[in-house]
């Protein structure tokens, strides 16, 4: 896999091994992430990505010692030592390396992956209700991007794909919908891009707010607000937004079968399109400068 790694002050080709088990950042799963993409030489909105990392670090009582500045000029570095035509995944990442039930007891460590993974096509595949719910606010650490929250997501994403789906849809502890597995939730009614307003049971994605600022700029109604199954069901068009995809179609939802629609066509064109200002680097095959 093409790809370089930051640890401990040095880059390097291969994968470091960074906790061991004693380590809190290991057992007890103190860790977070974040992730952005580098599409072709242009990085959408990566400095968002890494302030959210630093939040997110924060809110499970991390200690980061990077700023998102200092974090966002580590991902710059990387990306301009890889070839710039290629799509890249971003993860820059802050765990407790020992210490001892909390992780103020330890120390901080950051490490920081930015390897190739080409984008995906537009259909994401079929959805359907999972029975696993995301967690409330009191109940686990839903302001972060933690690696804690994962299995859930997992689970969901395992039990639709034994049923034969690709994806699966959460609700949130009330019985509303909240987002996809692993990424936003929207539909399209009458011509209006709707999406499930933050209640705090769910990251408030960074991609699905720059979607949602540019379809209003282009004009488009967007509405952020409360979304039920009931909703899924009668809607023109289904799509979703995130970090690995950014915005790909839903081709079905339930027993139901569904199409690209006009409304998720102009949000794909339009984040295609802002990704071009984002532009870092030239989008021509170079040469890797990575340390050993």
């Amino acid at each position: 896999m093409i790809g370089v790694h930051f640890y401990e002050g040095l880059w390097r080709n291969e994968s470091p091994m960074v906790v061991g088990p004693t380590d809190l950042g290991f057992w007890s799963a103190n860790s977070v992430f974040d992730g952005a993409r580098a599409i072709a030489g242009c990085a959408p909105d990566l400095d968002l990505h890494c302030a959210r990392l630093v939040r997110s670090a924060r809110a499970i009582g991390l200690e980061p010692e990077l700023a998102g500045e200092e974090v966002h000029a580590l991902c710059i570095e990387g990306i301009r030592m890889l070839p710039g035509d290629a799509d890249y995944y971003v993860r820059p990442m802050f765990f407790c390396r020992g210490g001892d039930i909390l992780p103020e007891t330890g120390t901080t460590l950051f490490a920081l992956s930015i390897f190739e993974l080409p984008m995906p096509g537009e259909d994401a595949g079929r959805a359907t209700l999972s029975p696993f719910r995301r967690a409330a606010a009191d109940q686990a650490p839903t302001d972060a991007k933690a690696g804690a929250l994962y299995p859930n997501s997992q689970r969901a994403r395992r039990d639709a794909m034994a049923r034969g789906f690709r994806l699966a849809v959460v609700l949130d502890p009330d019985g509303n919908v909240a987002e996809f597995s692993h990424a936003n939730l929207w539909l399209a009614k009458d011509g209006v891009a709707i999406t499930p307003r933050p209640n705090g049971t769910f990251l408030d994605g960074i991609t699905k707010n720059r979607v949602a600022g540019l379809l209003a700029s282009a004009g488009v109604p967007v509405e952020q607000r409360t979304v039920t199954v009931a909703d899924l069901s009668g809607a023109d068009e289904i799509w979703m937004t995130g970090n690995a995809g950014k915005v790909q179609a839903v081709t079905g939802w339930e027993d139901r079968a569904l199409q690209p629609g006009p409304v998720f066509r102009q949000a794909r064109e339009l984040y295609a399109q802002f990704v071009e200002t984002c532009r870092i680097v030239e989008a021509v095959p170079s040469q890797r400068t990575v340390m050993a």
